[in-house]
């Protein structure tokens, strides 16, 4: 698989095919928004609207100034073959989001882009790329502050709770959605190695051993995975190190929990079924915390955040026994 290149390995004719690759998506994401909200919040339909328009026009803008530089034919490169660019939530998720997230998809979109922009000119030396991409940056700011007037009776007014928001999103993007992740692979991957050797063993010793090796093991590769996915330079998602950190740590933490009731020493009577009932116990908790996390911070309905996690973790738990138990 050919590997993902970096910003500093782009060229002018790459950066400015991504860049009208970018606005009209954007301009497709707002007009989407736009027609959603239309007849709830014409408002805010009106400025989204408006902001689709403006993306059609950069787009016009950049075109116009790649054929005068290179001819009609975009380059071939896409967004998934550059480390750490825009990334934009599937069709089927921004169908589905509130007017208050989407003008919180609104701001983080305008962030990133204006990132891109300015992390951008610095790269080129044709004066005329640089000076349109300085531009789109400026502009792309100016489109953050349109949003702030588009919730109508729910907006929040107020410099601080506008603050307050933004604080929000960036804890979410830098270190829950990380920490969830990690969490997530921890808790659900390590299932079946850790009930797939307890029952066949039926020792506490092996099994914790096994347990041990796959948290660790899933907590180094989820860390290293995460860390190296995105340089946070143009998402606005932090260090990448301190993503891969937290992903790391809690990936090892969500294995460990169910592993640790492996400790009970065989002296004890029952040892094996002490240790399994408690880490079967464990296992429920942490789905419980997962699937009330994904509720809190990632907008998911917490009984469908339920059922999607405990229908995942039970078929891994089931697949883990029946493994240890042939």
């Amino acid at each position: 698989m050919m590997s993902q290149l970096a910003l500093s390995e782009l060229t002018e004719r790459d950066i400015l095919t991504l860049a009208i690759s970018n606005e009209e998506e954007d301009s497709r994401i707002y007009q989407c928004f736009a027609d959603q909200v239309r007849g709830i919040y014409p408002h805010s339909a009106a400025v989204f609207e408006e902001m689709a328009e403006d993306e059609r026009g950069h787009r016009d803008m950049l075109y116009d100034l790649y054929k005068t530089r290179f001819g009609d034919h975009l380059s071939p490169i896409r967004r998934e073959d550059v480390k750490g660019f825009l990334k934009r939530r599937p069709v089927w998720l921004i169908q589905n989001l509130g007017v208050d997230k989407m003008r919180q998809e609104a701001e983080i979109m305008e962030m990133q882009a204006a990132n891109f922009y300015e992390k951008s000119a610095d790269r080129v030396l044709d004066i005329s790329i640089r000076s349109l991409l300085l531009k789109l940056a400026e502009l792309e700011r100016s489109h953050e502050k349109k949003t702030a007037g588009m919730m109508e009776a729910t907006a929040k007014g107020t410099v601080a709770d506008e603050e307050a928001e933004t604080k929000k999103r960036m804890f979410v993007l830098q270190y829950v959605q990380p920490g969830l992740a990690g969490l997530m692979d921890g808790s659900v991957s390590t299932l079946a190695p850790v009930f797939a050797a307890a029952f066949a063993t039926h020792g506490n010793w092996p099994t914790f051993l096994v347990g041990l090796a796959a948290s660790i093991g899933a907590g180094i590769s989820m860390g290293f995975a995460e860390a190296l996915s995105d340089d946070g330079s143009l998402t606005g998602r932090g260090s990448p190190w301190i993503r891969g950190a937290i992903c790391g740590l809690m990936t090892t933490i969500g294995g460990i929990g169910h592993t640790i009731p492996y400790l009970v020493p065989d002296s004890v009577p029952n040892a094996f079924l002490v240790a399994t009932g408690i880490a079967t116990a464990i296992v429920l908790a942490e789905l419980w915390v997962i699937a009330w996390i994904r509720a809190k911070f990632m907008d998911t309905p917490f009984l469908q955040a339920a059922f999607q996690v405990v229908a995942g973790g039970a078929l891994v738990f089931i697949a883990g026994i029946l493994i240890g138990s042939a």
